[in-house]
């Protein structure tokens, strides 16, 4: 994996070819950069196509970011090169700011081939950095990380594209391991192709067609068509009845805020039970489904919808 020269910007393949103003080699721990408008482009947006960028957005009057500072720069000399660590001054770079759309400090960005791939914001303990991180960027002596596992953070990061093509490598090696099949109709799901991911589901053999993951799966497809569009619910705008109380709920759950959505629905419960002969609870049941039994949120929901039927 190619690294930034902090002096010049430019990307390179040996750790050891970075050069001090004297010509000297450093430290792989100094590739840590102060960004500004001369070299935002090349380091942080260029250089994250080979590597990724810690973009830590900071001012001098901010002390959470006094506090989190020494923390990420341990890290970056603990990676060993495994990613940059840019830091911008918010106060001495408005327009970059300004332009990152930056609000409060710290904010930390996480930048990967050219994009924002996830962020934080304030000062966390390290231990949560370093869980962070891990999501991303292999540590130094760290085992590689498996393709499951490099699936589901890219799925944490919003790029079902690439969990997809990796799920879809692994039903190609083994085809006949089915978790994978219906795996790959989730992220097919997620990225925004719900027919191909039913034509996935409806293509296994009977046995695992009605796996619990494979349920999960097909209930999240029903949500997503049952849901009002955004024309639906403009409509609904102001309207507190419990249709429109129902159809926000579908659409919070098939937008993935299931939290929102379960509140919505239980509350319908007391209010409404009666409504669409007993919509919320089947609904609620079908998001646990959704979900699937050992998901924190199922646990929690499960136990409230108990509370209040018993």
């Amino acid at each position: 994996m190619a690294i930034i020269d902090p002096n010049s910007g430019a990307p390179l393949t040996n750790p050891d070819d970075v050069s001090s103003p004297s010509g000297q080699s450093v430290d792989p721990a100094d590739y840590i950069v102060d960004i500004d408008m001369s070299n935002f482009q090349q380091v942080v947006l260029e250089g994250s196509m080979q590597t990724p960028v810690l973009l830590d957005c900071w001012a001098p009057w901010c002390e959470p970011c006094k506090n989190l500072m020494p923390v990420l720069e341990k890290l970056a000399k603990e990676y060993q090169g495994a990613f940059v660590l840019a830091k911008l001054n918010i106060e001495e770079h408005q327009q970059i700011a300004a332009q990152l759309g930056i609000r409060s400090v710290p904010d930390v960005k996480l930048i990967m081939q050219g994009q924002l791939y996830d962020q934080f914001q304030g000062a966390l303990p390290e231990s949560q950095i370093r869980e962070w991180l891990s999501q991303y960027i292999q540590a130094p002596g760290d085992a590689p990380a498996s393709p499951e596992e490099q699936a589901q953070a890219a799925l944490d990061a919003g790029d079902a594209t690439t969990a997809r093509s990796i799920y879809q490598q692994l039903v190609q090696e083994n085809p006949t391991h089915y978790d994978y099949q219906v795996a790959l109709a989730s992220a097919t799901l997620a990225d925004g192709e719900a027919d191909k991911a039913r034509n996935l589901l409806d293509s296994l053999p009977p046995e695992h067609r009605d796996s619990p993951q494979a349920k999960g799966v097909r209930a999240r497809i029903e949500f997503g068509e049952e849901a009002p569009d955004r024309e639906e619910l403009d409509e609904l705008e102001g309207r507190n009845d419990s249709e429109a109380i129902y159809k926000r709920a579908l659409r919070h759950v098939a937008d993935g805020d299931y939290e929102t959505g379960l509140d919505a629905l239980l509350s319908l419960m007391q209010t409404d039970r009666a409504y669409g002969d007993d919509a919320a609870r089947k609904t609620l049941l079908r998001v646990f489904d959704a979900l699937g039994a050992d998901h924190p949120l199922t646990v929690t929901y499960r136990r409230k919808l108990f509370a209040m039927l018993y």
